[in-house]
């Protein structure tokens, strides 16, 4: 049986990737979650990623 790969689209890079993580309705793939977590807030690149990490909403949770 075939396997079908999936490629996503990371929030981050905005590229088409394989493997990553959801954070609500964003996927982030494996290299950017990298580069996130070590970043610093001193960092040019900090502002970066704070900036594309902001396109994250919520879903409304309905009870």
């Amino acid at each position: 049986m075939e396997q079908l790969i999936r490629n996503e689209h990371c929030g981050i890079c905005e590229e088409d990737k394989q493997e990553g993580i959801h954070l609500y309705n964003m996927f982030i793939c494996t290299a950017c979650e990298h580069n996130i977590i070590h970043t610093e807030p001193r960092e040019e690149k900090y502002n970066y990623y704070l900036k594309k990490l902001k396109n994250i909403s919520q879903p409304k949770l309905y009870s």
